[in-house]
């Protein structure tokens, strides 16, 4: 354990900075599932809806700093050519 006292604050804000990026990144996942779901079950009008809400959460993710642009396009690319094949 930390005896200094900045050190023990630097603690307690990486830890609430860790839960923080721990839910952004739940909560993104759960978007691409939703979209590959959709697309699963043919319902091409929620695959679109749930592709773009996933898009949106990974170009924040993005300028977070969560992931690196490219993990970004590469999942855009991979959800987007999905969304495409229910056609």
């Amino acid at each position: 354990m930390p005896q200094i006292q900045s050190q023990k604050k630097r603690v307690k804000t990486n830890n609430k900075r860790h839960l923080a990026v721990v839910s952004q990144k739940s909560a993104l996942k759960t978007s691409i599932k939703k979209v590959l779901s959709a697309v699963e079950a043919n319902d091409k009008d929620a695959a679109v809806a749930a592709y773009k809400e996933a898009c949106s959460k990974l170009d924040k993710a993005v300028v977070k700093g969560l992931h690196h642009k490219n993990y970004a396009n590469r999942q855009k690319a991979r959800l987007s050519k999905a969304v495409n094949s229910i056609a």
